[in-house]
């Protein structure tokens, strides 16, 4: 074969296959969904991600749709093109934030854990409250005046239900479909508008809501777990189910890299909880 032949062959294939040598670390998120992940790649998911991104050397790629029921299967198990018989090509890898042993996906090792706190506006007449349970013996006059915002689910409303509070909730969705605002904007602007005084929220969303407000705006009381309701939840990274070598290439990232990934979580002042090896086999 001719040297000219030859060089025409790789041209030729520099054409038709110029992205397939690039490795990509492809993400699966939601772009309307601080603080966690924003199309203006501002959330800490976000961060994290450029961080592995990097430190695999790989070009960082997105498939961005609401974090939602049916995120799993319109992301992580989506083929990039329903027609293709090639099973191996799917939109996106990984999602940067599951619940530890979440069964829509395989999980990580755990990389921060937090917890669901009583978030509570200053000067509206709750500044005596620092604990959740002094809600519960308020005189009945004061239980009727609070306006504490509520889920359609989740450990908050099953504690307000258990202790008797569930008459003073004002009802949200988890999942609202709104396209301009995620929960915690929509609770930061209630909030604000004083249609609520106090909610009980999953602590990175608290910690959103209290970043966009003057500093020292509210009070956040961790809520204590009991046997019956839990209030603290490890996160992990998720993966498709038998996707075994992505899985141990992100233990190992979190596990060199677990002062960066927590700096850049307490930078967004989220409340953290120590994480133990127990919390690798937490299935709740």
């Amino acid at each position: 074969m001719s040297v000219t032949k030859i060089i025409a062959g790789l041209c030729l294939a520099a054409i038709l296959f110029p992205a397939s040598a690039e490795e990509k670390f492809k993400v699966c998120a939601d772009p309307l969904n601080p603080p966690y992940s924003t199309k203006n790649k501002d959330g800490f998911e976000n961060k994290i991600a450029e961080l592995f991104a990097r430190e695999l050397g790989q070009k960082l790629e997105y498939t961005w749709f609401a974090q939602r029921i049916g995120f799993i299967r319109n992301t992580l198990t989506a083929p990039v093109n329903e027609w293709d018989a090639d099973s191996d090509k799917y939109k996106c890898d990984i999602v940067m934030g599951v619940p530890a042993g979440y069964d829509l996906t395989l999980t990580t090792v755990p990389y921060y854990k937090s917890t669901y706190v009583l978030l509570i506006a200053k000067g509206r007449g709750w500044d005596d409250i620092k604990d959740a349970n002094q809600l519960t013996g308020l005189p009945l006059q004061r239980q009727e005046a609070l306006k504490i915002a509520m889920f359609d689910r989740g450990p908050g409303t099953a504690w307000l239900q258990q202790n008797g509070l569930l008459d003073q909730g004002i009802p949200y969705q988890s999942m609202s479909g709104d396209s301009e605002n995620n929960v915690a904007m929509q609770i930061g602007k209630d909030f604000k508008a004083r249609k609520i005084d106090m909610v009980i929220l999953w602590g990175p969303m608290a910690a959103y809501v209290t970043a966009q407000s003057p500093k020292n705006s509210y009070n956040m009381i961790p809520m204590k777990s009991t046997p019956g309701i839990k209030f603290d939840f490890a996160m992990a990274m998720g993966v498709r189910n038998g996707d075994k070598t992505r899985k141990a290439e992100l233990d190992k990232l979190i596990a060199t890299n677990a002062k960066k990934i927590h700096a850049i979580i307490a930078s967004y002042n989220i409340p953290l909880l120590p994480l133990t090896k127990e919390v690798a086999s937490d299935d709740d």
